[in-house]
């Protein structure tokens, strides 16, 4: 592990050799000395906080070790990053990528580093109610803004496969699913079973998808309910903006103990919109067509579900990217329970 010098300060476990970054950072921006914190929390791409003189910047990268094809795709981070940075779509300015493998261990990337809030408990715990109704129609706006964007005009038209992009998205979950070598999670593989039924028409509509769309992926102004900065486009690829929108209403869905849903709050009291307003916002400031159907929500729940198998997968093997990926492996049951509650009530 490496440690704090009288020429660097470290916060947090590093998975890399320390002294290659300094290296690697001297190059391209002179001499300086390095503070480097891990940002806690999180299954996705090791991230960090990194100061290089008068630059503060973050840096994210492939974990270490084997991991799943065409998962943890740091690449397509940066160059939707760099695509959107031209656009009225929030983002953090991608400054380089870097694809040699032999400098932190695996291909990395860092981007500028945003001041303001994030959110990772979906209550919003201490804020009057009127703020949280806003920060929640501001989540639903930004949205509706990516969903905006022409893909082909930002440099994004080869991003993903154009049509059958929730058949392909079942495809490619249940086959992660089956890929699983730990314990069974009764009734998950149904789900898919369902989806696969229940599918809607492929009516063409495509967008950017940024495919982890919540609150906790958001930076806020600090003072404002204002969305400054999306992160963490690990999932992104082209695909129907009703992905999203069904991802990001996953929190009606589930309870505060299921990680940070709002089910068991109390809707009047709390100020925060209902599942139905916040979509109504989202389809005011879109002109993408299309509803929100079950089946939207269903495929978010399945698909969370199946990421955290693979999160309890990357524990036993201990490559998991944060500390308490084992204590949250019982989620897949969870979402699951959640998912066949909304296709029995679907299905009446």
């Amino acid at each position: 592990m490496e440690v704090d010098t009288p020429e660097r300060a470290i916060a947090g476990p590093v998975d890399f050799e320390v002294p290659k970054l300094e290296a690697y950072l001297s190059a391209r921006f002179g001499e300086a000395v390095l503070s480097l914190e891990r940002i806690s929390g999180g299954q996705s791409n090791p991230t960090y906080f990194v100061t290089w003189g008068e630059h503060r910047m973050v840096l994210r990268k492939q974990p270490n070790g084997p991991i799943l094809r065409g998962a943890h795709a740091v690449d397509r981070e940066h160059r939707v990053l760099a695509a959107l940075a031209s656009t009225d779509v929030p983002v953090p300015v991608p400054l380089l990528y870097e694809a040699d493998a032999s400098v932190l261990g695996t291909p990395f990337y860092l981007m500028e580093r945003l001041e303001g809030r994030v959110f990772h408990d979906s209550a919003l715990p201490g804020m009057a109610p009127s703020e949280r109704h806003d920060i929640y129609m501001g989540m639903a706006d930004t949205m509706a803004r990516l969903h905006a964007v022409d893909p082909s005009a930002v440099g994004l038209g080869d991003f993903g496969r154009p049509g059958n992009y929730f058949e392909r998205q079942i495809d490619r979950w249940a086959g992660q699913l089956a890929q699983s070598t730990g314990e069974v999670i009764p009734h998950l593989a149904e789900v898919g079973d369902w989806l696969r039924q229940n599918m809607p028409i492929d009516d063409g509509r495509v967008s950017i998808a940024h495919g982890d769309y919540r609150l906790g992926n958001l930076i806020f102004h600090p003072e404002r309910a204002e969305v400054i900065g999306i992160l963490d486009w690990e999932l992104a690829t082209l695909g129907d903006p009703l992905a999203d929108l069904g991802y990001c209403c996953i929190p009606w869905h589930t309870a505060s103990a299921e990680y940070g849903g709002i089910l068991d709050l109390d809707p009047s009291a709390s100020g925060i919109p209902t599942q139905a307003d916040f979509v109504e916002r989202y389809f005011s400031h879109t002109a993408s067509g299309g509803r929100l159907e079950p089946f939207h929500v269903v495929f978010a729940l399945f698909r969370f579900a199946v990421i955290f198998v693979g999160v309890a997968d990357r524990a036993r093997l201990g490559n998991a990217a944060a500390a308490d990926a084992a204590d949250l492996a019982p989620m897949a049951a969870r979402l699951t329970v959640r998912a066949r509650k909304i296709i029995e009530l679907a299905s009446r």
